[in-house]
């Protein structure tokens, strides 16, 4: 599909110049095409494939400063690059494309920092005071989930592919695992454990750990596993599996899966209580769509023999996220239709408030319990809102813009360990 050259793209440019100087019969025509990539820095370690509009494949691409090409098409960008440019240029007989890509410093792990998942550009990471951006961890896939752990390394899961990156902040670093397949949502617990769950596996839902070591184990959950939660007391990972509406229970420590219980159709998103005994689900439906039921929360007894559902929240337009707020006992609702967030009594299930407006597509909602902040990410309007947890009030600043379809939301403190959701 691709043919690439390590030859200096200067090479390319000065064929292309010198055919358009030389008089012809006929005369052709050579689009312009465009690579595609971000105007913010992208970071050491980075992985950007190279993707050319305007014109059609087999191309040749070359690659001048820093990084290198992949036979694969990918320009990689290593781990001790410095802060400068590179340029890649795409040529063939229909067209040729050029861009120019800005290398930034890593993120320092001695100040507060935000990563947000973007399906689009892979791991963004935006200063945690005024919301600008450092960079951009290109992941060579699709963002969809990212967790920091207590040391300073944040997890990114690939939906779109088998590949799990880490970065680590302190000194920065990043690594790759394999055998990690179309992951949805992550969650890592004290050890340094990764649980990922797969949309698909094989055929099926299923979850995967990755240890400490990069070593991987996969079990089937069900069909489609979307959510999770971990319960660290237990050594339980909670899997939802959206398309047969059951929550499997996996022991961390075997990776077997120990029961497996009826929740709600469409079971998206999955919060946890701190002490284990209930776990909220999000029923991602609505009226108007295809699924023709109404969307909701139910809050599901899980520290009895059979896990039951015991409150419902009312009808809710379309539902995808959540997030718990232990200390106030308040659950924040993501609505992908409405565009707001519903916030409900975690006892109850009652709405605490009207809802708030927020952005486009607002996704998987993140609690920054230290700073009682909440995030917002919204997908179709590449932005993340922000707002204070105990008024709901929008801080300054939000939403600020991030990058292509951002679908979570990660905080590292540098006083102290990262910042986790119950969710």
């Amino acid at each position: 599909m691709y043919r690439f050259a390590a030859a200096a793209a200067f090479a390319v440019l000065a064929v292309v110049a010198f055919t358009a100087s030389v008089e012809r019969p006929v005369r052709t025509h050579r689009a312009i095409g465009q690579i595609s990539a971000s105007t913010w820095p992208y970071l050491p370690g980075s992985a950007l494939p190279v993707r050319v509009d305007g014109f059609p494949v087999p191309y040749h691409v070359a690659l001048v400063g820093e990084g290198s090409l992949s036979d694969a098409g990918t320009y990689l960008l290593g781990d001790a690059a410095g802060p400068g440019t590179a340029t890649l240029v795409a040529g063939n007989a229909n067209g040729i494309a050029a861009r120019t890509l800005r290398i930034g410093a890593p993120p320092s792990a001695d100040r507060d920092v935000i990563a947000i998942a973007c399906y689009d550009d892979g791991l963004v990471f935006h200063d945690a005071v005024n919301f600008g951006v450092r960079g951009i961890l290109a992941i060579a896939g699709a963002a969809g989930d990212a967790e920091f752990d207590a040391r300073g390394r944040v997890a990114v899961a690939d939906t779109q592919g088998d590949t799990l990156t880490f970065a680590g902040m302190s000194p920065w670093n990043v690594t790759r695992v394999q055998k990690v397949p179309f992951g949805d949502e992550l969650a890592i617990d004290a050890s340094g454990n990764v649980f990922v769950s797969n949309r698909d596996a094989g055929g099926g839902g299923a979850l995967t750990r990755v240890t400490p070591d990069g070593k991987t184990v996969t079990v089937p959950t069900g069909e489609t596993a979307e959510g999770l939660a971990i319960d660290e007391k237990r050594h339980l990972v909670y899997v939802a599996n959206a398309n047969d509406g059951t929550v499997a229970v996996v022991d961390a420590r075997s990776m077997r899966v120990a029961r497996r219980f009826r929740a709600v159709d469409r079971v998206f998103s999955i919060a946890l209580s701190s002490n284990g005994k209930m776990l909220y689900a999000v029923s991602n439906q609505s009226s108007s769509s295809p699924f023709g039921a109404p969307g909701s929360v139910v809050a599901i007894a899980v520290d009895t023999k059979r896990p039951h559902a015991v409150k419902r929240s009312a009808n809710l337009t379309f539902p995808i996220g959540i997030a718990l707020d232990q200390n106030s006992a308040t659950l924040f609702v993501t609505d992908e239709s409405t565009d707001s967030i519903d916030v409900l009594n975690a006892t109850t299930l009652r709405e605490r408030q009207p809802p708030i407006s927020t952005c486009h597509t607002p996704w998987k909602p993140f609690l920054d319990d230290r700073t009682h902040l909440l995030y917002v990410p919204c997908a179709r309007a590449d932005t993340v809102d922000v707002l204070d947890a105990r008024t709901m009030r929008r801080v300054s600043g939000a939403p600020f813009q991030t990058g292509g379809y951002p679908l979570a939301v990660t905080v590292w403190h540098a006083t102290g360990t990262a910042n986790r959701t119950s969710r």
